[in-house]
C-alpha cells in the first residue's frame, strides 16, 4: 500500500513539475506536500529523493526542496519523458525525442549492420514479420511489443552502449505515441515494410541501406505524429 501511494505522489509531483505547473524555483517543503497530497511524512521525504536522483529537485538546509532549472534534468529517464508525454506540452516533448531518435537510430542501424550477430540478425528479421502480422490484425498492443523489440535489438546490435542505453527512451516514445492515440489504427503498411527493409539491410550487412531505411522510418513517424496535431 505505502509502495501505491508513493508511485501515486511522485507521478502527481513529477508530472507536476515536468509541464511546469511547478516551476523552476519554486521551493517544496516537506509539511506543505504532506497537507497538499494527505501522504505521511516518510512518503514525502521519499518522493523528495526520487526527484532528486532524477535531478528535477535539488535540497539545501535552510532553503527546502527546490525546483531546479529544466536545462538541468535528467531529460534521458524514461519516467520523465513519460510525465512530459502526459502533459499539456507534449508535442513539444514528442518533436525533441523525434529528433533524438533522428540523429541516433539510422546511425546505429549502419553499424548493426557492420557488428549484428548471426542471432540478432534472424531476431530482427522475426519481429519484422511478426510486426507484419500484427499490423494487418490491428492488434496495436501486440504490434508495440515486437516495435520496442525491434528497435531494442537494432541499438543493442550497434554495438554501442550510449545508443543501447537509448532503449529505455525509444519505448517510451513508442508507448506514449500508442497510448495517447497518436497511432493510427492500422499501422502503415509502408512503416512495416520499411521495418522489413532495415532488418534485410542487417542481415545481409548492407550499413548504406540499413541507415537509410532507419531514416525513412523517422520521417515517417515524424509525419504521422505532426498530423496528429494539425
Amino acid at each position: 500500500m505505502v509502495d501505491g501511494i508513493h508511485a501515486r505522489l511522485l507521478d502527481q509531483l513529477g508530472t507536476a513539475i515536468a509541464c511546469g505547473r511547478i516551476p523552476p524555483g519554486t521551493v517544496l517543503r516537506l509539511e506543505e506536500v504532506q497537507e497538499q497530497y494527505g501522504a505521511s511524512r516518510t512518503v514525502a521525504r521519499e518522493v523528495v529523493r526520487s526527484l532528486e536522483v532524477m535531478r528535477l529537485t535539488s535540497s539545501k538546509r535552510r532553503v527546502g526542496v527546490t525546483v531546479r532549472d529544466p536545462a538541468e534534468w535528467n531529460h534521458y529517464d524514461p519516467q520523465l519523458i513519460r510525465w512530459q508525454l502526459d502533459g499539456e506540452h507534449r508535442e513539444s516533448a514528442l518533436r525533441n525525442l523525434m529528433e533524438l531518435r533522428w540523429a541516433v537510430e539510422p546511425s546505429a542501424a549502419r553499424f548493426a549492420a557492420l557488428r549484428a550477430t548471426p542471432e540478432e540478425r534472424g531476431r530482427l528479421g522475426a519481429l519484422a514479420t511478426r510486426l507484419r502480422t500484427t499490423a494487418k490484425a490491428r492488434d496495436l498492443t501486440t504490434f508495440l511489443d515486437h516495435d520496442i523489440a525491434f528497435h531494442h535489438v537494432v541499438l543493442a546490435a550497434s554495438r554501442n552502449p550510449m545508443f543501447c542505453q537509448l532503449s529505455g527512451v525509444v519505448a517510451e516514445v513508442l508507448t506514449g505515441r500508442t497510448s495517447h492515440g497518436l497511432m493510427p489504427p492500422e499501422p502503415q503498411p509502408e512503416a512495416v515494410a520499411l521495418h522489413v527493409r532495415v532488418a534485410t539491410a542487417i542481415a545481409e550487412g548492407d550499413a548504406d541501406r540499413a541507415e537509410g531505411a532507419m531514416r525513412d522510418i523517422m520521417v515517417q513517424a515524424r509525419d504521422e505524429v505532426a498530423e496528429q496535431f494539425e
